[in-house]
């Protein structure tokens, strides 16, 4: 198990977090670990009030005749909670995050995983957050139809190619298109509001698909997008070198993934740059919202400060917890928010976008029931994240929100690493 402190402002509580969406099965070292799994990297829960609604996972049995395959050649799949109401023409696509693998060692071990194949996916999962049924905890989209696509490419739904020794089949692109054919086919084609969201590396799919999404609906549908926690930034780490740009440029060579990424953005750079959500926001038609952590405890950990950049563990008690840290690490964190705001300069003028980056120890806010609406969540001003996201989504209000730098935001529920 792993023991996890969760602080809410000014408040700690002891709390452990199951391995359920952990990876202590797998055999590998925590430096292989930290290249494709960020769910290993943050320790996080669900934060029911209630007893969440179970929905059951359903393979798309056309998939593999078009080559839509996940790493081991098994069948993709997604969960679907069917809309009803006012929200039985709506639909919510929700892509499933879980890092990434840019070796042939590493994919041979992820495609043993959940992560890599449907045969070791869970049967039924709990819907939370911006998923869940019930209009106490996510008012504006509870009852629409929502789906959940599950991740098991490692490259963020884009690669197309595969190695036939390793018997790997890079597929993502081919899941993503398979898999929008048939929720087509199954009412969504039919839709007069959509919106396409993810966490982390599925935060990366829906903005390097996001233009695509939104040209699958006649011009009268209201398509938009949402990024959560997917402002990967190609950042300098803590000795100076660029741990994930490296880690990018692998995966998108391994996995054949190039020729699948924004025209908008490899006509103007190198292709692995454009793997960076920074290099491509500003370039999207499609209205799209960014909600992130101004201080991303994945990026931190697995990016900023990983164990190749910092040998000495120097920053080890600093990345398990913030409060831990020195004023010149965390001088670190600032230029790094820094970074971050200037990357969204650009894009934040364009009156279609929306905004939520807080200043917070955190990440994937959107899919946990208590950041994403609950009586303590966490807020920028008076709205919290839930509200701003449904106030831009129905253009009720104008949503561009930037929290004051650390330690300023004492709604934060900040994770905190034992």
């Amino acid at each position: 198990m792993m023991k996890l402190f969760w602080v809410f402002g000014g408040f700690m509580g002891l709390m452990f977090c199951r391995q359920t969406y952990g990876i202590a099965d797998w055999n590998v070292t925590q430096d292989e670990d930290l290249h494709y799994s960020e769910i290993n990297v943050f320790g996080f829960r669900n934060g029911f009030s209630s007893t969440p609604l179970m929905v059951g996972l359903t393979l798309i049995s056309g998939a593999a005749a078009k080559g839509a395959v996940c790493l081991d050649g098994t069948l993709p799949a997604y969960h679907i909670h069917r809309g009803y109401g006012s929200g039985a023409n709506s639909w919510l696509i929700d892509l499933e995050g879980g890092g990434w693998c840019d070796t042939i060692r590493n994919c041979i071990y992820r495609k043993k995983t959940r992560r890599g194949s449907s045969a070791y996916m869970e049967k039924q999962i709990p819907v939370t957050g911006i998923l869940s049924n019930k209009a106490s905890e996510n008012p504006d989209f509870f009852n629409w139809n929502r789906v959940k696509i599950r991740y098991c490419d490692g490259a963020s739904f884009a690669g197309d190619s595969e190695i036939k020794a390793a018997q790997l089949h890079f597929r993502g692109q081919r899941i993503w298109k398979a898999a929008m054919e048939d929720l087509m086919s199954k009412g969504m084609r039919y839709a007069n509001q959509a919106l396409l969201s993810g966490c982390s590396a599925g935060a990366v799919a829906t903005v390097l698909h996001c233009d695509e999404f939104r040209e699958m609906f006649p011009g009268t549908t209201r398509v938009k997008c949402l990024s959560d926690a997917g402002l990967f930034l190609d950042a300098f780490d803590v000795s100076g070198s660029r741990t994930l740009r490296n880690m990018f440029r692998r995966v998108v060579n391994l996995q054949g993934a190039k020729k699948n990424l924004p025209w908008t953005c490899t006509n103007r750079l190198n292709p692995n740059l454009c793997f960076f959500p920074q290099h491509v926001i500003a370039s999207i038609k499609t209205p799209l919202f960014l909600v992130n952590a101004a201080y991303d405890t994945w990026q931190i950990q697995a990016s900023l400060a990983p164990p190749t950049a910092d040998p000495s563990g120097r920053w080890n008690e600093c990345k398990k917890n913030h409060a831990r840290c020195t004023s010149r690490q965390i001088n670190f964190f600032q230029s790094f928010r820094n970074q971050m705001l200037k990357a969204v300069s650009g894009f934040s003028r364009a009156g279609k976008n929306g905004l939520f980056i807080n200043s917070c120890f955190s990440h994937c806010q959107t899919e946990r029931q208590d950041t994403w609406f609950a009586q303590d969540s966490p807020h920028i001003g008076n709205k919290g994240i839930a509200k701003s996201v449904g106030n831009w989504y129905f253009d009720r209000v104008n949503i561009k929100a930037i929290d004051c730098p650390y330690p300023c935001d004492h709604s934060c529920h900040n994770l905190v690493f034992k």
